[in-house]
């Protein structure tokens, strides 16, 4: 009777590890396709909107690259290496909203940085000129990058893009950032943008990467309007 026992029981052990397997396997290949469709309708989503953004805003476009001109004769657009999803670096494009060089200007401001944490920003920040104020109010600086959404290097909502020197001051919690594409806009864009200290930043884009959707993605956008319209925090 004993070894009768002890036979079935290892056959129920048996089963038992089976339906734990199965239902891990379960679980991991429903994710895949949960997050592989999410992936696949984000992309789409990027596409068509930057496409047709950068259709209709062409005059926009050329009207802010003449005033660039013609305050002070220097390049319409900025471009700057920042790190994308994983570490991977690419090139970023913005419209020029500060003097020709302002980098080389930078170590003579750090003392004056109003952000805190590994991100430099000033609210009277010297370097930029008077088109770049009205430009960086209203966003249109970074109305370019819609040509980074389009090359795939972005996306419309995400994390925004670190340089490399603040990644490399970034702590373990700060790293997983770059476990998601980067965007124009994100969560704390729309919650206080530049007000908003760097730890938070970081706690609200890991909220934001812990719980991507579609619908997350659409609440954020339909939040940048009135956002980029009233320039709240922005500098």
């Amino acid at each position: 009777m004993e070894q009768l026992y002890r036979k079935y029981a290892r056959g129920g052990t048996r089963i038992a590890g089976l339906r734990t397997s199965a239902y891990f396997l379960f679980k991991k290949y429903s994710w895949i396709i949960v997050t592989g469709s999410t992936f696949i309708v984000k992309r789409v989503l990027d596409i068509t909107v930057s496409a047709v953004l950068l259709s209709l805003l062409a005059p926009l476009f050329l009207a802010t690259a003449l005033m660039i001109k013609w305050e002070d004769r220097g390049p319409v657009f900025f471009s700057q290496t920042r790190v994308g999803k994983w570490g991977r670096l690419f090139t970023l494009y913005k419209f020029r909203s500060m003097v020709v060089d302002a980098d080389k200007m930078k170590d003579q401001l750090l003392d004056r940085n109003d952000s805190g944490g590994v991100i430099f920003k000033m609210k009277q920040d010297p370097r930029v000129t008077r088109v770049g104020r009205i430009i960086r109010k209203s966003s249109i600086d970074e109305l370019p990058q819609l040509w980074n959404v389009l090359k795939g290097d972005m996306s419309l909502v995400g994390p925004r893009p670190p340089l490399p020197n603040e990644v490399s001051q970034y702590d373990y919690a700060a790293r997983r950032r770059l476990d998601a594409i980067p965007g124009i806009t994100c969560i704390w864009q729309v919650s206080g943008r530049s007000q908003i200290d760097f730890q938070r930043q970081v706690s609200l884009d890991v909220q934001y990467i812990e719980n991507q959707s579609f619908w997350a993605d659409l609440k954020i956008l339909l939040k940048t309007i009135p956002a980029v319209l009233f320039g709240g925090g922005a500098y």
